[in-house]
């Protein structure tokens, strides 16, 4: 069944689509280097708005896509759009897990946990209002076949090569755009407060589980001190039922709070992607990129400058081979001096409209991004307090359930 959120899809028409991961499936073959393997693969189902809004309820269309299918859209995304905060995929092996969860990638709860943020990866990417309008988005929710063919027909990857190799060389920017460096600061804060926050959980998650459990041992004690008790019995025995009840129900709280975790988790995996090196760092290392640039065209327009004024009036104000053989052989025939004036001329030029190619694009670049994250930051307060405040709602709710057992408890000695 198709989930309740929608979220606009740009295709040719414009439509709008619902969009829902359905489930999961295990299946075996073969790895690209022929190896036997087991992987997971999710059914992706959409059906366009327009047809619900007449009335008509056509079936959906539907696909599988692996995994490393959502990996690449979002790689491509990332490279193809270095100004916007691109949505994260929800974690490829469990982290953050208190001791009893399994941090296998087959188990069926952490598929199923998967599941709902590959649904909920896409819904983001969707309800975006750029990315919403790309048509490889429409190729991964509409085409099972050949999507993958159209993504690396864009060159997404040469660029992302291309970009790699100029990070890896060692540059420093002399002047970066305040509004950057703020993002990288907040998105480094935001980064250590949620995976404290999660580590924290984490902790408080295995105590939790020891002493619900704990309340096993009341139970046992209980039951068994009721056999030898004849008037007492009966209470003993009521009172060691209700401590079984809530040892046992330990595990499906912590399995609940686990939602609440991958909501957390959503956005320590945002801020990585606002903070970590290659892909991750795109929307930082973009300006970074472009603001180099800028500032390396800076300096050779200058250094130009200074060539064609040491030419036209022969006063050489730095040391240069050039200079040197000046002097020791004469000066240049004045045929060669204008030719070299007319050529510094055309390279200056060219240098002043780089330049003011380059400081256009920083300044758009810059603005973008900043749009992009102040929208990014709306979605994350909204989301956040509407998790914590749900989070809150459960440990109230699992406090009264404790108070309730230990009232009954007491009810049944009361009896005795």
């Amino acid at each position: 069944m198709l989930c309740d959120v929608t979220a606009p899809v740009a295709d040719e028409a414009s439509a709008l689509m619902e969009i829902c991961v359905a489930e999961a499936e295990k299946r075996n073959g073969r790895n690209t280097v022929n190896m036997q393997e087991t992987f997971t693969v999710y059914l992706v189902e959409t059906r366009p708005m327009d047809a619900v809004a007449e009335g008509r309820n056509p079936a959906p269309d539907s696909l599988w896509r692996r995994y490393s299918e959502f990996e690449l859209l979002r790689n491509y995304l990332l490279v193809t759009y270095p100004y916007i905060v691109v949505p994260p995929l929800p974690e490829k092996r469990a982290e953050f897990v208190w001791h009893k969860l399994s941090a296998d990638n087959m188990d069926p709860d952490f598929v199923e946990r998967r599941r709902i943020g590959l649904e909920n990866f896409l819904l983001r990417v969707a309800s975006h209002p750029v990315l919403s309008n790309d048509k490889i988005l429409h190729h991964f929710l509409t085409e099972e076949h050949g999507w993958k063919e159209v993504v690396y027909e864009t060159g997404f990857q040469a660029k992302a090569d291309s970009r790699l190799r100029a990070l890896s060389a060692t540059f420093r920017v002399r002047n970066p755009d305040k509004r950057f460096m703020e993002m990288k600061h907040y998105s480094d804060e935001l980064q250590s407060h949620t995976s404290q926050l999660l580590r924290a959980r984490v902790r408080v998650a295995d105590r939790l589980y020891g002493v619900y459990k704990v309340h096993g041992n009341y139970g046992r004690v209980f039951s068994e001190w009721s056999a030898v008790e004849k008037e007492m019995g009966d209470g003993l025995q009521s009172a060691g039922h209700h401590m079984d009840a809530f040892a046992a129900s330990i595990d499906d709280i912590l399995e609940e709070e686990e939602h609440y975790a991958d909501q957390l988790k959503e956005y320590l995996f945002y801020a990585e992607a606002l903070s970590a090196f290659c892909f991750g760092r795109a929307v930082c290392r973009k300006h970074e990129l472009t603001q180099f640039e800028l500032e390396m065209a800076s300096q050779d327009l200058v250094s130009k400058k200074q060539q064609h004024e040491e030419i036209a009036t022969g006063i050489v104000r730095t040391f240069s081979f050039k200079g040197m053989t000046n002097k020791l052989f004469g000066q240049e025939a004045p045929e060669q001096r204008e030719a070299r004036l007319k050529l510094l001329e055309e390279l200056i030029a060219e240098g002043e409209e780089t330049v003011k190619e380059k400081t256009v694009e920083c300044e758009e670049h810059v603005d973008r991004a900043w749009v992009d994250m102040q929208r990014f930051k709306e979605q994350k307060d909204k989301d956040l307090r509407e998790a914590l405040i749900n989070y809150a709602v459960m440990q109230i709710s699992m406090c009264k359930k404790g108070t309730q057992m230990w009232s009954n408890a007491k009810d049944c000695f009361l009896k005795m």
